[in-house]
């Protein structure tokens, strides 16, 4: 995984285990999982870090949370994919504004996905975030892969590298941009102030690790027998 922009479809094994480690999956079944793209960087370091093995990923483009209408149709095509080989099957997925269609989908496969409206939440954690939103409705987040692709999925996209006069129309009821950190990269980190202050937003920080994606993958492998 190079960039974390996998193509759609894009399937991943989790291979590279060292032979002398157990596996904490079974060896029966796979574990499939269904994710978003902005997530490949982090479900590929979890399933490094806790050796998990027999796992079958496939990675949506992320582009599709420009089109949320379009995101429960994808995610059924890549479930349909996956079900009759898979004992578990998991999307990487919070609601991102399918309003309720996409649960529709997971519960037709038997399906659990992350909890929470969007990954800012589920990074965050759901009470958390929502005291975060709570406290300061103006607030433009971040997370590793949106400070990464800021230009090319923010910036560009809204036409600010062509006409700077659209940044108070864009972001005149914002207050700040809060980076919501998963690793400690200092190269990330200035990128993110950088937005920061092209939008003309105060900076916050605060760093969220893999939140709740992490235990709610590892509550799901125990059920793979």
């Amino acid at each position: 995984m190079n960039d974390c922009t996998p193509i759609e479809g894009e399937v991943s094994h989790a291979k590279g285990v060292p032979a002398n480690k157990k596996p904490l999956l079974g060896n029966n079944k796979p574990f499939g999982i269904v994710a978003c793209g902005a997530l490949a960087r982090e479900i590929e370091e979890i399933a490094k870090l806790n050796r998990l093995q027999n796992i079958e990923i496939r990675y949506l483009p992320a582009k599709l949370h420009n089109s949320p209408n379009l995101i429960p149709q994808e995610v059924e095509k890549a479930l349909e994919k996956l079900a009759g080989k898979c004992g578990q099957l998991f999307v990487a997925y919070g609601d991102c504004g399918t309003v309720g269609a996409l649960d529709v989908v997971i519960k037709k496969f038997g399906a659990t996905r992350l909890e929470g409206s969007h990954c800012y939440a589920f990074y965050a954690g759901v009470k958390d975030f929502e005291k975060l939103h709570d406290d300061e409705p103006g607030t433009f987040y971040l997370t590793d892969y949106l400070a990464r692709q800021f230009d090319n999925l923010v910036y560009r996209p809204l036409g600010l590298d062509r006409h700077p006069q659209l940044l108070s129309e864009y972001f005149g009821n914002y207050t700040r941009l809060l980076y919501l950190s998963q690793s400690n990269d200092e190269k990330l980190d200035a990128k993110a102030r950088d937005a920061a202050k092209r939008l003309n937003l105060r900076f916050e920080k605060i760093h969220t690790g893999f939140g709740s994606l992490e235990p709610a993958i590892l509550t799901i492998k125990e059920k793979v027998k």
